[in-house]
C-alpha cells in the first residue's frame, strides 16, 4: 500500500521559513513526477510545485523565486523549502505523486495524495 506522509509544517512568522518533506511507502518514485498542492479555508486545492523523473520543476506563479522543490530519490522523499513566507501561504499543504514521470498542475495528474501539513504564516 502506497503512503505519502508530509511533515514539517507549523506557524511561523511573515518572512520566515520552513521545509516541508513528503516521505512516500510501498513503492518507489524514482522514475516518477512529484508535487505539492495547498488548500487555504475556503478555497480550491491549488497547484503550488512539481518535479519531474529527470529533476524538471514547475512553480505556481506567486511562489516563484520563494519556494524550492527537490527530491531524495535514494530517501524516497521530496521537500518543498519555503522561504520568506507570506500570510497567503497559509494552507494545508498536501504532496502527491504521479504514475508518470511527468505531472503538472492538474489534480488529476496525481495517483497517490498525503493527509497533508498545517502551514500557518502570521503577520
Amino acid at each position: 500500500q502506497v503512503r505519502l506522509v508530509e511533515s514539517g509544517g507549523g506557524l511561523v512568522q511573515a518572512g520566515g521559513s520552513l521545509r516541508l518533506s513528503c516521505a512516500a511507502s510501498g513503492r518507489t518514485f524514482s522514475s516518477e513526477a512529484m508535487g505539492w498542492f495547498r488548500q487555504a479555508p475556503g478555497k480550491e486545492r491549488e497547484f503550488v510545485s512539481s518535479i519531474s523523473w529527470n529533476g524538471g520543476t514547475k512553480y505556481e506563479d506567486s511562489v516563484n523565486g520563494r519556494f524550492t522543490i527537490s527530491r531524495d530519490s535514494a530517501k524516497n522523499t521530496v521537500y518543498l523549502q519555503m522561504n520568506n513566507l507570506k500570510p497567503d501561504d497559509t494552507a494545508v499543504y498536501y504532496c502527491a505523486a504521479s504514475n508518470k514521470g511527468w505531472a503538472g498542475r492538474f489534480q488529476y495528474e496525481y495517483n497517490f495524495w498525503g493527509q497533508g501539513t498545517q502551514v500557518t504564516v502570521s503577520s
